[in-house]
């Protein structure tokens, strides 16, 4: 195995929380491979994380293993920063024969990537995989553009609710059981504690703000069969947004310091002992655990409107898959298998705490380390995604949905007004891309 010099690494953050390019490559001519050779040298692009080493052992305990198996055939791994990639993935599409074999990328950039017709069309193969029957639904969302699989999901981040148990004791309160009684929570506890967020909410905080919209049966957009509309100005979304956005103000989260934060900040918030709650991912939980709440905090799955209800969480995660222009697709598609396989997700959770998307690895990884536990009952009531469409990069790195929030917090514009002209950026950013 060939391994490259490492690259300084990015905030950790953006690898887990579901990653989306900030630009795109524009559409390819001809990036379809040349054969299909049964040795040489693979490349291999996957992202560099805060604290590598862990995650290069896997890697290379996996590409070992794939190399015994597959005589006359070695693999060069490089580890790329993931603020950089949408130049170097843009790069690796307009020229093929500079481009690696396979590719890590965010489960959000995919439907991008198809269109750009990079990723190579892995539906045969992932059928036939005996291990993919057991992937999580949503996990193979992330993979799927028009009904075709493009990769294997790598690992899978959702979102939970951390609070303090000290808090919560002192003050005699239960976790909420539904979102209305997370609302008056945080408001009761701000009101007892004045030095504390009752619950730590962010303008530019989408993922957070996505399950209030998603509870009250909401969408962020409907796919109309050839594209997708806006649907974050309908009655059930609207809904959701007055809910998210009733959380800014002096009796939680002030807007004047809140509207500008997003989910590091919020989490930052909680472990730093500001926050008595805050919606975190399970790929937070250790800078929790290096915060001053270490042995004061406890996770739970965020509600939903009704009691007994678990409000539907973004799934977000990584995924891995071969391009188009590879010319060693059957080597590759097995190499894939190797890095995404059920062996490898399972010392990937040991060693990074990433969540496995199979159903059976993630249930053992949960009865290994009970802090998963929240994070998994959360995927099993279901979990939701991104709109499929190449637009949706466009849309988030134009940040329409935390400009949405940000107006209504301030006070700027009503609910209706903002939402209005969310969905007329979306639908352009959806007539754009066809």
């Amino acid at each position: 195995m060939k391994l490259s010099a490492r690259i300084a690494a990015p905030a950790a953050a953006l690898v887990l929380a579901g990653l989306t390019a900030t630009a795109c490559a524009p559409q390819t001519s001809d990036t379809g491979a040349k054969g299909d050779e049964k040795s040489g040298t693979l490349r291999v692009w996957l992202f560099q994380e805060v604290g590598n080493k862990p995650k290069e052992k896997v890697v290379d305990a996996a590409v070992a293993d794939f190399e015994k198996s597959h005589k006359g055939a070695d693999v060069e791994i490089e580890y790329i920063p993931v603020d950089t990639r949408a130049q170097r993935i843009k790069a690796a599409f307009n020229d093929p024969k500079s481009a690696p074999d396979l590719i890590e990328y965010g489960n959000t950039d995919t439907a991008g990537y198809v269109k750009d017709g990079g990723l190579a069309d892995v539906s045969e193969e992932f059928a036939a995989w005996d291990e993919a029957k057991d992937t999580d639904p949503t996990a193979k969302q992330s993979v799927t553009v028009g009904g075709k699989v493009y990769g294997a999901p790598l690992f899978v981040g959702v979102r939970a609710l951390y609070y303090r148990t000290d808090v919560f004791d002192e003050l005699g309160i239960e976790p909420p059981k539904t979102q209305d009684e997370l609302i008056s929570t945080a408001r009761k506890i701000h009101q007892e504690k004045p030095d504390l967020y009752g619950l730590a909410v962010g303008g530019a905080y989408t993922y957070g703000a996505m399950p209030f919209i998603w509870a009250r049966g909401g969408e962020l957009a409907e796919e109309t069969g050839v594209t997708y509309k806006a649907a974050i100005n309908s009655g059930k979304a609207r809904e959701g947004i007055e809910a998210y956005t009733s959380l800014f103000g002096d009796d939680n989260c002030p807007a004047a310091k809140c509207a500008a934060m997003g989910g590091n900040a919020t989490v930052t918030a909680f472990a730093s002992g500001k926050a008595a709650m805050a919606i975190g991912g399970d790929f937070s939980h250790a800078a929790v655990e290096a915060g001053t709440v270490k042995g004061k905090y406890a996770v739970v799955p965020l509600p939903g409107v009704k009691e007994g209800t678990i409000a539907p969480a973004f799934a977000g995660g990584n995924n891995i898959g071969v391009l188009k222009s590879s010319s060693h697709r059957t080597l590759a598609v097995d190499l894939m298998k190797a890095l995404t396989g059920k062996k490898t997700q399972a010392k990937m959770f040991d060693a990074m705490g990433f969540l496995p998307t199979y159903t059976d690895v993630l249930d053992s990884a949960a009865e290994k380390e009970p802090f998963v536990g929240p994070f998994v009952e959360t995927l099993g009531a279901g979990a939701k995604f991104v709109p499929a469409s190449p637009a949706w990069g466009q849309i988030d790195a134009s940040l329409v949905l935390p400009t949405m929030f940000q107006e209504i917090v301030s006070g700027r514009k009503d609910v209706d007004a903002a939402s209005d002209d969310a969905a007329k950026k979306m639908d352009a950013a959806f007539a754009e891309a066809g």
